[in-house]
């Protein structure tokens, strides 16, 4: 029903407009192909303002004209507006780790990657080995990309926390949840030991001896 009206409302446009065309001295087969082209440009039009609107949404972020060490800057200025304490680490020898957050004993170990492909595995593997050599409980990295299948399965296996272009909006929640939760230990709880009865003494006789003593085969 909708789409035989809006066919009716395309045919009569169209039908306006050569009509306009041709009222205004325009030859006939100019007349006719306004009459076609008209309603095509009407039709169009929605999905090229859909398409203008999705080109400006996916357009380059801040973040991807910043340097690596501009975008170092720009992360640990946005956790400094969470409260949370942050330590720059040095340029050599910070075992893979860009930033620290929070405080001992549950302070985060933060990778930042500003780089033009999906970060792999190798950054969760840096972030998580360097984060013991930091003094650090917990791990994240943070990029103006994305991440691959590999990284994403090995930060899941680690409790190595995500941040990529997507949730580069949500940072500021996202360091103040992390910052405030305790270690969380990977290890499985051991097996607990077995509980033991422990038997009841046996009242002595006022001589000291027992009054049952205990029979023992033969």
């Amino acid at each position: 029903m909708a789409l035989s009206i809006r066919v009716k409302l395309y045919g009569a446009l169209g039908a306006a407009a050569g009509l306009t065309v041709h009222l205004l001295g325009g030859h006939t087969g100019v007349a006719v192909a306004a009459a076609v082209a008209v309603p095509l440009l009407v039709a169009l039009a929605p999905r090229f303002l859909l398409g203008a609107i999705a080109g400006a949404a996916t357009a380059r972020a801040a973040e991807d004209d910043m340097s690596g060490t501009d975008f170092e800057d720009h992360i640990a200025h946005i956790a400094r507006s969470c409260g949370v304490p942050v330590i720059m680490t040095p340029l050599t020898g910070d075992w893979g780790v860009d930033i620290i957050l929070g405080r001992r004993p549950h302070r985060v170990a933060v990778q930042c990657k500003r780089q033009s492909r999906p970060v792999g595995a190798s950054a969760v593997q840096e972030v998580v080995a360097g984060a013991p050599m930091q003094d650090c409980a917990r791990t994240m990295v943070v990029t103006n990309n994305g991440f691959t299948p590999a990284a994403r399965k090995l930060a899941e296996r680690h409790g190595c926390e995500l941040v990529g272009r997507d949730e580069l909006p949500r940072l500021r929640a996202t360091i103040r949840r992390i910052a405030a939760q305790p270690e969380i230990s990977a290890e499985p709880a051991g097996p607990r030991p077995p509980h033991r009865r422990v038997p009841r003494e046996t009242p002595s006789a006022p001589d000291g001896t027992a009054p049952n003593p205990p029979r023992w085969p033969a």
